[in-house]
């Protein structure tokens, strides 16, 4: 136990915010700064949650790049993004990213949202280019878009002639 009330209700405040939902040791930082903790207390506070095993920025990134390649069916570039804005390396991205994508690929992705979005009918030009932002607003690389939809519309011809 420590004899500093300002550590003890830092360290409160910290597992409050753990409780509600995993963060990044940057998004915990900024939180506790945002409460006018000093920066001595919040690094107590940050190294011993890590140490307790609370605070791994390692197992955040995991498990919000599977919610955000597999929940929310977001791309890649929209998914290191993310990260970078939690404070998460860009190494630990690349490699957590790769890690899902093994799981859940990113083309699988954006046929799954192409099929919501298209619901069997074939695009026309105007809804091609409109799924195509809407692929892009959602962090996939334009290649992989419109390789992707090119093959949609492939499926739907070869569909067509049987």
């Amino acid at each position: 136990m420590d004899d500093n009330p300002g550590f003890e209700k830092a360290k409160q405040k910290a597992f409050r915010l753990l409780a509600r939902r995993a963060r990044s040791e940057k998004e915990l930082r900024d939180k506790l700064k945002e409460k006018k903790y000093d920066c001595g207390v919040i690094d107590r506070v940050v190294s011993r949650l890590s140490e307790l095993g609370y605070l791994d920025d390692e197992a955040f990134a995991r498990q919000w790049v599977r919610h955000l390649a597999v929940d929310k069916l977001s791309g890649n570039r929209r998914i290191e993004a993310s990260l970078r804005e939690k404070g998460i390396s860009k190494d630990l991205g690349k490699r957590m990213i790769a890690e899902i994508r093994l799981e859940f690929p990113e083309s699988e992705a954006v046929e799954k949202l192409i099929r919501g979005k298209l619901k069997g009918g074939q695009p026309d030009d105007r809804a091609r280019r409109s799924l195509a932002q809407y692929l892009l607003g959602r962090g996939f690389k334009p290649d992989l878009i419109f390789e992707s939809i090119r093959g949609t519309e492939e499926g739907h011809r070869h569909d067509d002639r049987q």
